[in-house]
């Protein structure tokens, strides 16, 4: 297990746009399909990490809360398949039916969404607006495997109550996870 924290992807930068494949539904999901939310929430991640799997639960929770409130969400897993086979589009699928995911669970095999975004780590958090301006990037919350803090979402979900103020959390921590498992040769540039 590699901590590697988010790059901090600068906040009021238009959302990158993305057309990739539901491994639940087999549907096409893009951007604009979260026209009419309130705000999008996207966050990388995937099955095997432990990260990930920690803060799971509570995330299917928080995902449902934040819907409510006509907030989209979306995950994707960018990570290379060939070396990291739990993280396949027919696991992620199952994954998804076994927690029942409110959302679409999307696969990046070409890991350019990951790039665009500058997503690092598992799992990586970034919530738009209604305007798809980022307003927000970053943990969960404090909670990591083996830290004894509570997992609540509270870092997301103040974020999320911030939309409807327009305003912007002030305090803004990086996620820590494991690093995303890129392809050979596909490394992306933004770390160096």
């Amino acid at each position: 297990m590699s901590d590697t924290p988010s790059t901090m992807l600068e906040l009021g930068i238009q959302a990158p746009d993305f057309t990739l494949f539901d491994t639940v539904n087999n549907q096409l999901v893009s951007l604009n399909d979260f026209d009419n939310a309130k705000g999008l929430l996207m966050v990388f991640m995937c099955n095997h990490c432990p990260f990930v799997r920690h803060i799971l639960d509570e995330f299917v929770i928080t995902v449902r809360d934040l819907q409510q409130k006509g907030i989209g969400v979306v995950a994707v897993s960018s990570n290379d398949v060939e070396h990291y086979p739990d993280d396949s589009p027919v696991r992620m699928a199952e994954l998804a039916r076994k927690k029942q995911f409110s959302f679409p669970y999307l696969y990046d095999g070409t890991q350019e969404v990951a790039k665009a975004y500058r997503a690092a780590c598992t799992p990586d958090f970034f919530l738009f607006d209604e305007n798809d301006k980022l307003v927000y990037r970053g943990q969960f919350d404090d909670s990591r495997p083996g830290n004894d803090q509570p997992i609540t979402g509270k870092d997301i979900r103040e974020a999320a109550d911030m939309l409807f103020d327009e305003k912007v959390k002030e305090e803004q921590k990086p996620s820590l996870g494991c690093n995303i498992k890129w392809k050979a040769g596909n490394e992306p540039d933004y770390f160096g």
